[in-house]
């Protein structure tokens, strides 16, 4: 039985997102706040994270960063906060998908179907790579940088699988629809714009000039290639 932590402050959302996901047979516990949300990923292992962002005594965004620093559990935001700048901040902190209130109950299940998928990590087994001032190990996803001026780097659990698939495969086009099915499922397929978002993000953490990347590289219409 999958096992869901489910953050959210509002009474009547809580109940019903609890009754309907226990309806489905997963195994909920809920949190009403960051901390109790803390405590709660500290005392047992949970295989999702459901989280609102307006959060009474912690910003959703920081609450994904503290539990990033501790497990690669998938975790879907699910806030009334809709604007890109929001969606972006929680995606970069480590959420792997976004879903704006109000919300269609049968779009949240999909998603979370897609983020719980059981599926071989695309990246296991593979060597270290370099891109820019970056080598990124795969085996302990970690990314360090050669250049002590830059920020630090931090792949979301989606980033590394993305970035894996291209990179099992070095100078090979990878079709969008492979990458889909491979990252996010067979029931994806269609879904480009998740590329677009995550390939975009990629480079921008990844390459010297995102606009000109020379490392994730779009072959238009057809899909992606990595270049060493």
């Amino acid at each position: 039985m999958t096992r869901v932590l489910l953050v959210e402050d509002e009474p009547q959302i809580l109940r019903a997102l609890r009754i309907t996901l226990q309806a489905r047979r997963y195994d909920v516990s809920v949190a009403t706040d960051g901390s109790s949300a803390l405590s709660a990923a500290s005392r047992s292992q949970h295989d999702l994270v459901v989280l609102d962002l307006g959060l009474p005594d912690l910003d959703g965004v920081d609450l994904i960063r503290r539990l990033r620093t501790r497990s690669a559990v998938p975790i879907v935001v699910l806030s009334g906060r809709a604007t890109s700048h929001d969606k972006v901040d929680a995606l970069d902190a480590g959420a792997d998908d976004y879903v704006t209130k109000p919300f269609s109950v049968d779009e949240l299940l999909a998603r979370i179907r897609a983020v719980t998928r059981r599926r071989p990590r695309p990246e296991e087994g593979l060597a270290p790579v370099e891109i820019g001032h970056y080598r990124v190990d795969f085996a302990s996803r970690t990314v360090s940088c050669t250049d002590a001026t830059m920020p630090d780097v931090r792949l979301t659990p989606t980033e590394w699988e993305l970035l894996g698939a291209l990179a099992r495969t070095p100078g090979r086009l990878v079709s969008q629809r492979e990458l889909l099915r491979t990252v996010w499922g067979p029931g994806n397929v269609a879904e480009t714009h998740y590329l677009r978002q995550y390939m975009a993000r990629l480079r921008t953490k990844l390459e010297e000039d995102p606009a000109r990347p020379r490392h994730l590289v779009t072959e238009a219409g057809m899909g992606y290639r990595f270049l060493p």
